[in-house]
């Protein structure tokens, strides 16, 4: 219960930061933060695509690979699976525009919060255990992505 506590209270004292963050309260934000945003988000919508379109062609055994053609073609014919690359089409190509305008050593490290919002999809859209520990994890991946964002 004290652990459910001290998330809830961080989750909440860094989510009020991160809105200033974004609000421009902390640090101005510019075009190419947004088009960082919009990278992680599309991001996590292919890999949450990428993995409802796997539960739908089943789990990769040995028994399937015997038969590499069939699964092939469960692969290919799961509509799921093409959306889930076509958002890393996409997300590629809005990358390649921030690595146009960010220095890498900054872009990539806010690419972290993808640490962070695939869990949570996972989560809510799958219904994924997420054990405490890992929340934790997950809060510091956001203070060290706000001190990134700062800098």
């Amino acid at each position: 219960m004290a652990m459910k506590a001290l998330l809830t209270k961080g989750a909440g004292f860094i989510g009020s930061h991160l809105a200033n963050v974004l609000k421009g309260g902390y640090i101005r934000v510019d075009r190419s933060l947004w088009l960082v945003l919009a990278s992680v988000i599309i991001a996590a919508g292919g890999q949450l695509s990428l993995k409802a379109g796997m539960n739908q062609v089943g789990a990769i055994n040995a028994a399937s690979l015997a038969r590499p053609m069939e699964l092939f073609m469960r692969v290919v014919s799961t509509p799921l699976v093409w959306l889930g690359l076509a958002c890393y089409g996409v997300g590629a190509i809005l990358w390649l525009i921030v690595l146009s305008r960010l220095a890498l050593s900054y872009a990539y490290l806010l690419l972290a919060a993808m640490y962070v919002l695939i869990p949570l999809v996972s989560w809510l859209f799958l219904g994924e255990r997420i054990p405490p520990l890992r929340w934790l994890g997950m809060v510091v991946v956001v203070l060290g992505v706000v001190i990134v964002a700062r800098s």
